[in-house]
């Protein structure tokens, strides 16, 4: 809800720009948007979710990261005189114990109610602003990478299932990769725990089985596909529906698990802030789409961010 008490102008019809922030377990992200499209998309790496894993709560470090990107993204709103603003937080914030610190910081700095919602909402949001404006064929599976949860979400026309996986870039580097470069055998396990966790998902939700066209969003998938393409400065344009192949993700996975960090970093296309991370969220693509026999993807800049921009009710009525 927007600071008045209001509901904010939302959805189909709105009239006024919308500002949502997204304070994930790697990266907050922000996304201006209005009547005649996007005004701006932002997105930094704060790493709010680094060291979760081990002490189960969020770093006054990372808090202090993040909240300092808030502070410059609330100035970009009043910049562009944004009153409806949509705040949410994720994984990292799920995950600790301490959640309720950085959402009040988060709040404060933001002079907007920072919202922490569950894997199926989170899916479900993620859903709606990848496939809306796809061409493919469905039924789809939207498949969300972040720091410490993926999310598999099929549907056509509306979802059909969202299951929300306990594995990320940050979670399984903590867990799984501690050498630098990654041991094989580090790597076959991870490999082995990705399997794993799908082979429950094709058992209790079978209609991942039956996706036709899948769909990669957020930073770890769209990393993979600025590496593949060699991006030295990153262009949305280039990546925003670009087919991505099983064989181009295999390459990108052989590469990357073979540098140590120090050589990786020169990747063209790999952000200097990733570059700890992406193994262990590339071997998490490279698994589904061996689990799932997926030959191709399409990258989807749109996500959770306008999935939330175009809700039609807010706060969702599933928000813990």
């Amino acid at each position: 809800m927007s600071g008045n008490g209001e509901e904010p102008a939302v959805g189909k019809g709105k009239t006024e720009p919308v500002a949502v922030v997204d304070s994930g377990s790697n990266s907050t992200r922000l996304l201006i948007t209005g009547p005649e499209g996007d005004i701006t998309r932002r997105s930094v790496v704060t790493g709010l979710g680094r060291g979760v894993e081990t002490t189960h709560t969020l770093s006054s470090e990372a808090i202090d990261r993040t909240t300092a990107v808030l502070e410059e993204y609330r100035a970009c709103m009043d910049q562009h005189d944004v009153s409806a603003v949509r705040a949410v937080s994720t994984a990292a914030a799920r995950d600790a114990t301490n959640r309720d610190e950085f959402l009040r910081a988060a709040t404060q700095v933001l002079g907007e109610t920072m919202h922490m919602i569950d894997g199926s909402t989170e899916g479900r949001l993620a859903f709606a602003g990848a496939t809306g404006d796809l061409d493919r064929q469905g039924p789809f599976m939207v498949i969300d990478i972040g720091g410490r949860s993926t999310e598999l979400i099929v549907g056509g026309a509306q979802v059909d299932s969202v299951v929300s996986l306990p594995m990320g870039s940050v979670r399984f580097t903590e867990q799984y990769l501690p050498s630098d470069p990654p041991d094989p055998a580090e790597l076959s396990s991870l490999l082995q725990i990705v399997s794993m966790h799908l082979g429950d998902v094709a058992r209790d939700h079978p209609a991942a089985n039956a996706a036709v066209t899948h769909v990669g969003v957020a930073g770890t998938v769209t990393t993979i596909a600025a590496v593949e393409l060699g991006l030295a400065t990153y262009d949305p344009d280039r990546i925003h529906r670009m087919a991505l192949t099983r064989a181009a993700v295999e390459d990108v996975f052989r590469t990357l698990a073979t540098e140590p960090v120090a050589d990786r970093v020169h990747n063209p296309g790999l952000p200097r802030e990733r570059a700890d991370v992406i193994v262990a969220g590339t071997a998490i693509l490279v698994g589904i789409m061996r689990f799932f026999d997926v030959d191709e993807l399409v990258v989807s800049e749109h996500d959770l961010l306008d999935g939330v921009a175009a809700a039609v009710t807010w706060p969702p009525e599933s928000e813990p």
